[in-house]
Order: C-alpha cells, then structure tokens, then sequence
C-alpha cells in the first residue's frame, strides 16, 4: 500500500474493524482514489456480498485478485482471502489465514477475516484460531485496539469473562468506536450477570454510534440482560421496537426465554414466513440457521412442524444435523405439546455435544434453559438446580435461572 494511501484507507479499514456504519461509504471512498487496489476492491465487493449475484461475486473478485497480484504478495493473499470468504468457503479461508499471518504478522485488514475460524466447524481450526488471535496481539503490542478488542471476543467465547472484560475495557480505552470491544463486553457481561449495568453500558454506547452495524444486535444483547435482571417489559420493547422481521433469531431467542421464564413473549414471528425461510436452499445450509428456525416454531407452538423438521433433520448425513439439531427440534416439539419427560430423555444425552450447533456461547446457552425448565417441570428440581449451579454462584443477576427452576402453575 503506498503511503499517499493511507489517508483514504485507514479510515476505511478502521471503520470495517470497528463495526462502524460508515464502512460502506469509506470503502467506495477508497475504491474512487484508487481503483487499481485489488484489496479496496474486493473489500468493496466483500461487503456488498449479499446483494451481489454469485457469477457477478466471483467476477468481481477475480479481477480485483489480478489487481492485487500487481501490488505485492500481501495484498495478493488478502484478496484471496477474501475471495474465500465471501464465497463461504470458512475452512480454506481459516488454511489460508494461518498461512497468511505467518507470513504478514498482526495483519489488521486480514483480521477482519478471523470469522472464518469459528465459521469452519472444524474444532482444530477453531483452536488454531485463537491460539493465532492471541500471537497477533503479543505481536501488535498492547496499544493496538483491534487485536486487543479480537482478544477480548476470543477470551469471552472461551468462557473467561473477567479477561474479555479487561481486554474490551482496555481497547475502548484506545479506541471507544471499537464495536468488537463493545460485543465482546456484552458477551462477558452476560456470562456474569451483569444485568442493568450491561444495559446502561450498551445504551450509551448505542448513543454515541447510533450508526453503529451491531445497533439491532446490541439491543438484543440487552434485551437478554433486562430478562436476567426480570425486567421483562423493557425486553419485549426492544424486540418489538429495534429488532426486524428478518431478524428472526434474534426475535425467537427473546420470546423463548420469556416463554420458559412464564412470562409474556414479545410480537411473534409469522409462522410462514418461518416455513417460507426453511424452504429456501438457505435454510438448511448451516446448522446454526436452522436450529434458530427451529426455536421459531417452538415460539409459535408449532408442533406438527417441528416434528416434521424433526424428519427431514434426521435424515441429513451431517452429524450436526442428525445427531444434534434432530433431538433438539423434537425435544421442542415435546415441550410445546406439554411433554417435558420426553424432552428431558433426549435432551439430557446432548450435554456435551450442544456446541455443534455453531453460534456463539450466549446463544446456544438456550438448549440448557430448556433442559432445565424441562427438568423443573418433571418435579426434577434439585437436578435443574444442579444444571444451573455454575450461573447461579457466577451471575450477579439470576432472576431468569430463579424462574426456569420454578415448576410451572400446570405442573
């Protein structure tokens, strides 16, 4: 990258590391000045991906690979990485970042290409992952806020909250736009509970970057927190008031938790367009996905559709879907029509495989409420109880865990 560059493209790069929402609009800016950088183009291109055709994707990168082979072997590497990623190809990506970093140490542009790790479903390259994301920062010194704040996230995905917490702090402090920072603070804050505090956190945060790409993310990050805490209405408000249609998730993920907790879900997914989205080829294509569908009709008490998933999962030759997803869908389904003992039979079996599923801790955390609201219903509350321990002693605020353990006025 040449030096009369830098005024463009730091901005750029900055604002995508930083999750900020003028990301789009830097990236075109760079492109203009320099329309011969492969790696402004393919950024460019990157971040359009979802609207782009595939041919017109792959055509695109192409070119911008043959641009970046006329600026150096770095800018020619990240391009390739990029172009993997942007096709979804995670596990080459995750080959190609080792590779990469070994060569081009603390590399901030291809740290925005660190998703390919987790995103692999290859436990080994998961590990590679963080092991790398830890040498990157040793490499980058503690004065730099990207690697601090992609440490942070790592930390908090490995079940240290306390360090994510520090990290996160210390990278805000370099650099209060970082949105990694913020999202793996929320993730450290959920972990402990943090319940109000993690709220006002997010919202002045969300204040001062009100264009920030994580604005509905965020919220529902808060929202899990004022469900912790038992404020139960400002959860409903997010979700009906920041989160989208298409955020479907998101919206599920909220409205079950207030369904095991006995409390009145937020404004429901459409069930067809729940259907609608597992029909298209999307729907099947990541597990992650598709348990999400899954808790979506479990929101709607969509029994025969669950069990009918239930069907089609189980015969999928991926073991993620056939020997994870497929329990879990028809343990929804049991707990819908009222039959917590049998959701509890295939359920509890699961314990240490929940992490097939993909997502992230917080999301997944929800199999386990499950479980134990299930276990509470079946008169079994010393072992949901036993389930929950670790957050009970660890959360400062539990008011969600103290309801799932209650059993439920119908039972």
């Amino acid at each position: 990258m040449r030096r009369d560059d830098l005024s463009v493209a730091v901005p750029a790069v900055c604002e995508r590391v930083a999750l900020g929402g003028r990301g789009l609009g830097l990236l075109r800016e760079w492109v203009a000045y320099r329309p011969d950088s492969g790696v402004a183009r393919a950024l460019l291109v990157w971040a359009r991906g979802d609207e782009l055709p595939e041919g017109e994707l792959k055509a695109a990168l192409a070119s911008a690979f043959e641009a970046a082979k006329a600026e150096g072997s770095r800018e020619a590497s990240l391009v390739y990485g990029i172009f993997l990623c942007a096709l979804r190809q995670y596990r080459l990506a995750a080959e190609h970042l080792l590779k990469h970093f070994a060569d081009f140490p603390a590399d901030e542009v291809a740290g925005l290409m660190l998703g390919a790790f987790p995103a692999s479903e290859d436990p080994a390259l998961k590990r590679a992952g963080d092991e790398l994301v830890e040498r990157q920062y040793q490499l980058a010194g503690a004065q730099s806020w990207p690697w601090a704040s992609w440490l942070a996230w790592t930390r908090a995905e490995q079940g240290r909250p306390h360090d994510a917490l520090a990290l996160a702090e210390h990278a805000l402090a370099l650099f209060p736009r970082s949105g990694v920072a913020v999202h793996a603070r929320a993730h450290a804050d959920h972990e402990l509970g943090a319940g109000p505090q993690a709220v006002a956190r997010v919202d002045e945060w969300l204040a001062a970057n009100a264009e920030a790409l994580q604005v509905r993310h965020l919220n529902w990050h808060a929202a899990l927190q004022g469900i912790a805490a038992g404020d139960f209405p400002d959860a409903r408000r997010r979700a009906d008031e920041v989160l989208r249609r298409s955020d479907v998730g998101m919206r599920a993920a909220v409205n079950w938790r207030l369904l095991l907790a006995g409390q009145m879900p937020a404004r429901l997914n459409e069930v067809e367009h729940v259907r609608a989205l597992l029909a298209e080829p999307e729907g099947m294509a990541e597990v992650f996905h598709t348990f999400n569908l899954a808790l979506a009709l479990a929101v709607e008490s969509a029994v025969e559709d669950l069990s009918k998933l239930t069907v089609v999962v189980r015969a999928d030759e991926r073991p993620a879907y056939r020997e994870v997803l497929a329990p879990v869908t028809e343990a929804l389904a049991h707990v819908c029509a009222g039959q917590p003992g049998r959701a509890v039979a295939l359920l509890e079996p699961l314990a240490g495989r929940v992490d097939e599923l993909e997502g992230v801790r917080v999301e997944r955390e929800i199999v386990q409420d499950t479980l134990a609201r299930a276990l509470a219903d079946t008169g079994q509350g010393k072992r949901a109880a036993a389930l929950l321990e670790d957050r009970l002693s660890v959360r400062r605020h539990h008011r969600y865990e103290d309801l799932l353990l209650a059993p439920s006025p119908t039972t």
